[in-house]
């Protein structure tokens, strides 16, 4: 806005004391100030307000004039509630350094003047920005993205001066600000997508506000066009559909008190980012037709050199410049909701398409889903997704992942995609997503160096899937270590075998615990984890020896078991694993 436009209102009482020449100046903020040196919060463009407590004499006048002409400022406004009428020494330190000065009368507030730029000058910005959005919308529209949501995002830094952040739906960063000091604070970016997730879930309209810290952030979701052409729109679909797949646009502002005007600028900006995601879809759909042409030979049985030739196929597309891929792992996941004909627990087959009698499309779900749980989450930008062939058949996902080098660890063990890993990050934000009547469960193959082993790699993950999907929690993995274990058999036990075992094993103990206030079953536990040792079980309980066998002691007479036998001991740990 222009100086001179301030003087067309006379709720902001202002009165020019000098300057006229200059009104033509633009205003780009405003700065309340009694400090005698404010340089360091100046930027250029402000019309800065004081109420003069600085004042002291002439030469704080000269002073603190020749500091705003250093900095920049458009004009300064000077209170008279303070001291009255303005000092002639600041009129006349302002003439000679040419810098505008208003009198403000003592019946307006500061925050009122603060008020009126501030909305003026957003409203201009915007103004300024929509044109710049909608220009850039016709470029991209046209052909090719010009530089993607990096480019969105510095048009409003420079026009908006709003600090802006595009995120996946498990808060891994896709492009942000440049400006210095913009970067995320650690573990933020979870933290504001699992807002954004429950606010989805929750069907509370955007944008969702969020204080971390001393900021506040504003969320945008950012709605696709669709992920194939025959698609329908994300406003004709479930939401558990989108809610777990849509990025999110994070602003570093308060939207709550925003005008209508810059809520729909933002919400064009939005649409405007969508345009990456969709033609990243389109990128993605060479890769998945790979991995379901791989698929598809494995489940039917296929001749291993027609699969190898398949997977020579893939390897070049996948690991660009290093040809065939030495080993490959599985991983298979599933998106399952309680409402859905037979819920999660006996959930019916869907068909070929994926979808249920529920409408709901939970094999796609959980494909777009692991093909981000998959991206290393301290990449950025979407490109780390394009080296991820993810297929999809009935209401699970399968993702085959190429291996560029397997090392062995000490213990004999080979590195690759570990199941906890990959959920590490992500789960919080998918648990939000989830609500209270979703899940994903995910298993992992071991690592296979042949076409002949993808079928049992499959099979594997497949399995330790159903492992995972036994425990408790929304979000659950397991890997091809726990299938060695005997953890791979508790989860099958029949609930009342398991309720059986357990109570003839630990009630009595319970029982007596309960009655004499001991210590029973802890000790047991203890007793159990030392491998039998007294010494370290007593040193771990801070008991004395003969107190331990003591309580041995009664625990045997309790349940006529004998903890020397390995037997008994096994059964008493698989009684505590299945309480």
């Amino acid at each position: 806005m222009r100086l001179r436009a301030l003087l067309d209102s006379d709720a902001l009482g202002l009165r020019l004391l000098g300057g006229e020449d200059e009104l033509d100046r633009t205003v780009r903020g405003v700065m309340t100030t009694d400090l005698r040196d404010p340089s360091r919060y100046l930027s250029g463009g402000e019309l800065v307000l004081t109420g003069l407590a600085w004042h002291r004499d002439a030469t704080d006048s000269e002073r603190f004039v020749r500091i705003l002409v250093q900095a920049g400022v458009a004009a300064l406004a000077a209170g008279e509630a303070e001291l009255g009428a303005v000092p002639d020494d600041l009129v006349l330190a302002c003439a000679r350094h040419r810098l505008p000065l208003f009198a403000v009368h003592e019946s307006v507030a500061f925050a009122t003047i603060t008020e009126h730029v501030v909305r003026q000058v957003s409203g201009e910005r915007a103004g300024d920005l929509a044109a710049v959005v909608d220009r850039h919308r016709r470029m991209m529209t046209a052909g090719p993205a010009g530089g993607g949501p990096d480019v969105v995002l510095d048009l409003l830094g420079t026009d908006l001066d709003l600090r802006a952040w595009v995120l996946s739906p498990t808060g891994r960063l896709i492009a942000g600000s440049k400006a210095a000091g913009a970067e995320l604070p650690a573990g933020a970016g979870a933290r504001l997508a699992a807002e954004h997730l429950a606010a989805g879930r929750t069907g509370r309209r955007g944008p969702h506000r969020l204080v971390l810290g001393h900021a506040t952030y504003s969320l945008f979701p950012i709605r696709s066009g669709g992920r194939s052409p025959q698609a329908p729109r994300d406003d004709l679909r479930d939401v558990r559909e989108t809610v777990l797949s849509n990025w999110l646009l994070a602003v570093e502002a308060d939207a709550g008190d925003w005008p209508e005007e810059r809520l729909d600028l933002l919400q064009g900006v939005t649409q405007l980012i969508a345009v990456e995601p969709d033609r990243r879809e389109t990128a993605r759909a060479v890769r998945r037709r790979l991995a379901q042409e791989v698929l598809e030979l494995v489940q039917a049985g296929a001749a291993p050199a027609e699969i190898a030739a398949r997977l020579r196929v893939a390897a070049p597309v996948l690991l660009p410049g290093l040809g065939a891929a030495p080993h490959w792992q599985v991983v298979v996941a599933r998106a399952e909701w309680e409402d859905m004909p037979g819920g999660p627990a006996d959930a019916p087959a869907e068909g070929a398409d994926g979808h249920r009698a529920g409408g709901i499309a939970s094999g796609p779900v959980a494909q777009s889903l692991l093909e981000e749980i998959l991206v290393d989450p301290l990449a950025t930008g979407s490109e780390p997704a394009d080296r991820i062939a993810v297929a999809h058949t009935g209401d699970e996902a399968v993702a085959l992942v190429p291996l560029p080098a397997v090392s062995t660890e000490h213990d004999g063990s080979e590195t690759g995609v570990l199941a906890d890993a990959l959920l590490a990050s992500v789960r919080d934000p998918l648990t939000a997503g989830l609500n209270d009547d979703g899940r994903v469960t995910l298993g992992v193959s071991a690592a296979v160096h042949s076409a002949e082993g993808l079928r049992g790699a499959l099979e594997e993950a497949r399995h330790a899937r159903r492992v995972a999907a036994a425990r408790p929690g929304r979000v659950c993995a397991a890997g091809h270590q726990e299938l060695a274990s005997h953890v791979l058999l508790l989860p099958f036990v029949p609930d009342d075998v398991r309720r059986a075992f357990t109570a003839r094993l630990l009630d009595p103990l319970r029982d007596y615990d309960r009655r004499h206030r001991a210590e029973l079953i802890p000790t047991l536990e203890a007793f159990l984890d030392c491998d039998g040792s007294w010494t370290r079980c007593a040193a771990r309980l801070h008991l004395h020896v003969n107190t331990l066998r003591y309580r041995v002691g009664r625990i045997e007479q309790l349940t006529g078991r004998d903890l020397s036998r390995l037997e008994d001991k096994l059964d008493f740990f698989l009684a505590l694993r299945m309480s």
